[in-house]
């Protein structure tokens, strides 16, 4: 039973997983835009910026490099997405190399 569960699910995650990637990526990309610009934008905590994030984005970990003045927005073992602070422009998105 179990392994016939574990088959279903994987087999669901191949077929879809350019579509889990994308939505993936999209979601890290904005929580990474998001939080960047509360903190070195908006001046705030970083701990106050995951409150700017809309709900059901609770699997997205935010870590901050305040040397680099940046953030990345990371879903475990699937995407990760880096927001840079850039004097003149804001925070801009890394090229992505997918």
């Amino acid at each position: 039973m179990l392994v016939t569960v574990a088959l279903i699910i994987g087999g669901a995650a191949w077929y879809y997983g350019d579509v889990i990637n994308g939505y993936a990526q999209a979601g890290t990309s904005y929580a990474a835009k998001t939080a960047c610009s509360c903190r070195f934008v908006g001046g705030r905590e970083f701990g106050q910026c995951g409150d700017d994030l809309i709900p059901g984005m609770e699997a997205v970990w935010l870590s901050e490099d305040e040397a680099a003045q940046s953030v990345t927005a990371r879903i475990p073992l699937v995407e990760s997405t880096t927001a840079t602070y850039r004097e003149g422009y804001g925070c801009v998105l890394e090229r992505w190399e997918g």
